[in-house]
């Protein structure tokens, strides 16, 4: 295997993330599922001073995963501490480590984290850091926190909203912050199209929460209802049609059935399989579904980390669930595109054309709607809007769930986002008709100029852990030569318009002065820094007015 060449935005991710460890101990990375996140990391620690590093996760195929790639990036096979295998600690200490979370705190008395001397390790990673919340990483980051200069990383596809204040009280900052939306728009994923289906039988109004989370009992017994299994089983066969497709259940016994129906309409199209499967049956299932030999690949939580198949064109989702985390998890399993399909194009443009004119132009998540009750279940639109806010996340859902047929989520958002906006004006119009006898005495020779509009950007929205969080003094000072008032921004919105000056910088385009003076005279603000400074020298000789032919140059 080659050592892999860093894409663009994972250099972004890593110089950001050197940069926060220049000022601070820990910060966390929000990195989409298939975005690479083990390449980035084992790219940090290859770059680290001299001093061991531990990378902490908690499934073993995350464990092998990460010490396969280190020992690439590195060049130095890492040694692994998880069940009977045990890794050098204490004076005799060397080499960088890769530990099971469970391993590291068992022991009686005496837990296994304690014989790792902190004074030794220069970089810690938690894998799927949303878990740090919890006592067992808790103990084992406060063990490493002892050395200031061991500088400590928490990585996750897609937190939940409610961990962000938690995991603010743990890691110091969030340097990255790459969804699947991010890597859809830049072409390194594929589209994701989702389809909601009626399911009368399906009653989740009783289940109760518990940890954030539908019951799993009451799931359960939900979701074995014969009744649910045959309106889940039926339009997965139908929706589906030939394209690889990966269930989720809620339990064994869910999966186990829901196999045997689909095997009852098509013969041999299904598999399941549990945490209670054999390694060796497991490995050779998996084989078995990456070469083609059946369609429907059932799983009871076994798919959602460390796993990939490129191939899967359709996720069902027969788990209904209320953690935005483990949903973006699951339909995370689809958004890779084909092998070697994507990595030989430097524009995302050519990216995304690659994608459409492929066999896999596309992922389908199926999901089945019932009476939910009182609970606010997962879809895409929740993990495919991060910068919107709830209520234009709640109307794109109910605007597909009123179609009946497969949608781009993404479309519904801009749509509903649209719903919103003119609903806003028209609110504004009536308003202005109504005080339209008053008259105000005040006249304004200027007006603020919002970057957002400048830029065509929607407005990230602000993380729980950056939610008071002043905008530092290096940023007041670019923001401040560009023309641009930092104190009408937060933090977050500060942070998004500097992402987005930085690319326009790498990318050649004309600064926001310019980009600002084109978009007044009704140009585009996404021209190169030469071709705007032809046009503004073109329209302050015309006496500050855009020539005709300009304009209708870009008509």
């Amino acid at each position: 295997m080659n050592v892999p060449t860093l894409r663009d935005y994972q250099i972004k991710a890593v110089e950001s993330i050197e940069a926060e460890w220049e000022e601070k101990q820990s910060t966390f990375m929000v990195m989409c599922t298939g975005g690479g996140k083990t390449t980035i990391f084992c790219e940090l620690i290859s770059r680290r001073p001299k001093g061991r590093a531990m990378i902490v996760a908690h499934r073993e195929e995350l464990i092998y995963q990460a010490a396969e790639r280190l020992a690439l990036m590195t060049g130095s096979t890492p040694q692994i501490e998880m069940a009977y295998m045990h890794a050098t600690g204490g004076f005799f200490g060397f080499g960088n480590v890769v530990a099971s979370i469970q391993s590291l705190i068992s022991g009686n008395g005496t837990k296994r984290y304690e014989k790792f001397n902190p004074d030794d390790f220069t970089t810690l990673v938690i894998d799927e850091g949303h878990h740090s919340c919890a006592v067992s990483y808790r103990l084992v980051i406060d063990h490493f926190k002892k050395n200031p200069n061991c500088k400590i990383l928490g990585v996750s596809a897609t937190p939940d909203r409610a961990d962000e204040k938690s995991l603010g009280m743990i890691y110091e900052s969030n340097a990255v912050d790459y969804d699947i939306l991010n890597g859809i728009n830049d072409g390194w994923l594929v589209p994701i199209k989702q389809q909601f289906v009626m399911a009368k039988d399906l009653d989740l109004s009783a289940c109760r929460t518990t940890a954030g989370d539908l019951n799993g009992a009451d799931l359960a017994r939900v979701m074995e209802y014969e009744a649910v299994l045959h309106e889940v089983a039926g339009p997965t066969l139908e929706i589906c049609g030939e394209r690889k497709t990966l269930i989720f259940t809620a339990s064994v016994a869910q999966a186990e059935r829901l196999a045997e129906i689909l095997n009852r309409h098509r013969p041999d199209c299904a598999q399941w399989v549990h945490g209670g499967t054999p390694k060796d049956v497991r490995k050779e299932m998996f084989a078995d579904y990456s070469r083609g030999r059946f369609q429907f690949l059932v799983n009871v939580g076994i798919t959602t980390e460390g796993w990939d198949e490129p191939l899967v064109e359709v996720i069902v989702q027969a788990r209904p669930t209320k953690s935005r985390a483990l949903y973006a998890q699951t339909i995370g399993r689809s958004t890779r595109p084909l092998p070697g399909l994507v990595d030989q194009y430097p524009a995302a443009e050519e990216r995304k054309a690659a994608i459409a004119a492929s066999a896999k132009p596309s992922a389908l998540v199926l999901d089945f709607v019932g009476n939910s009750g009182r609970h606010k279940l997962m879809t895409t639109a929740d993990v495919l809007g991060g910068n919107y806010d709830d209520d234009i996340i709640e109307l794109a859902e109910r605007n597909a769930k009123r179609t009946g047929v497969s949608v781009d989520m993404r479309e519904c958002l801009q749509d509903a986002a649209r719903q919103k906006h003119e609903e806003a004006e028209r609110r504004k119009r009536e308003e202005a008709a109504r005080r339209q006898a008053i008259r105000a005495n005040v006249q304004y020779s200027a007006r603020d100029v919002n970057p957002f509009e400048v830029f065509d950007l929607q407005p990230a929205r602000q993380r729980e852990w950056d939610k008071g969080k002043p905008v530092s003094e290096k940023m007041r000072g670019i923001l401040e030569k560009q023309g641009i008032d930092p104190d009408k921004l937060s933090f977050s919105e500060a942070r998004q318009i500097l992402g987005q000056i930085f690319h326009r910088w790498d990318k050649g385009l004309c600064s926001f002065k310019q980009a600002k003076l084109l978009k007044k005279n009704g140009l585009p603000g996404d021209v190169t820094r030469e071709q705007a400074k032809i046009w503004i020298d073109r329209i302050a000789q015309n006496g500050w007015r855009c020539p005709p032919d300009i304009r209708s140059s870009v008509a």
